[in-house]
């Protein structure tokens, strides 16, 4: 848990320091870019965090890089996730993984055996529920948080009268989309990672943009 808090207190101002995606209005605005001749590429390596409406989610499983794309004036390109991979100490590239399989890892984190931590300090969570409940009066369904007394948005038994946000909608909304381009296009990439991120040395992001055209490689670290 404290190790959580420790990664959020450091992240915090990466994210948070503008109102994504105000004042990224070109890929020299990330902390990582690149460009062709075709266009111009902006990315940013958030560990294991995906950013939400009021936070972030916290995907234990998955490095998650942000990336932004910007074509040249008059080019028509189109862009889908599959196009990137991510290469971890100069060995074999990672493959993306869908939104729906990241959300899945987060909500039912039992699945592949791992319990997730939650940790919750205002409007910031980091991880989903640890139990999730599958029937109506689940014993392993995680019970609300409770708030402090006098916080509107509780109710008299001091539990949140919001539920959570939809852990589903959130990895979606976030994601980068497949679809044409028009002036520009940004969202998150997941990639599988259950290995510890302290061994990473270098982490390079490479879009390959297809029809034979040369691959473009971004240095993220």
């Amino acid at each position: 848990m404290i190790r959580a808090v420790l990664i959020a207190s450091l992240l915090l101002p990466a994210l948070f320091a503008e109102d994504h995606p105000a004042g990224r209005v070109k890929a020299s605005d990330y902390p990582a870019h690149t460009s062709t001749q075709r266009l111009a590429i902006g990315a940013e390596y958030l560990l294991h965090s995906i950013p939400a409406e009021n936070g972030f989610v916290f995907a234990r499983d998955y490095l998650v890089i942000e990336v932004a794309l910007f074509p040249a004036q008059g080019e028509s390109l189109r862009t889908s996730p599959e196009q990137f991979t991510l290469s971890i100490n100069h060995g074999k590239s990672l493959v993306t993984d869908s939104a729906g399989t990241v959300a899945g890892s987060i909500k039912y984190p039992d699945w592949e055996q791992h319990p997730t931590t939650m940790v919750q300090a205002g409007p910031l969570i980091l991880g989903g529920p640890s139990g999730v409940g599958r029937f109506p009066g689940d014993p392993t369904q995680d019970k609300p948080i409770p708030r402090p007394a006098g916080d509107p948005t509780a109710d008299s038994s001091g539990m949140d009268k919001v539920p959570p946000a939809d852990i589903d909608e959130t990895v979606a909304r976030a994601s980068l989309a497949s679809g044409p381009i028009e002036k520009s296009a940004h969202g998150c990439l997941f990639f599988k990672y259950r290995k510890n991120t302290n061994k990473i040395r270098s982490l390079e992001l490479i879009y390959d943009p297809g029809e034979g055209r040369p691959k473009t490689t971004i240095p993220l670290l």
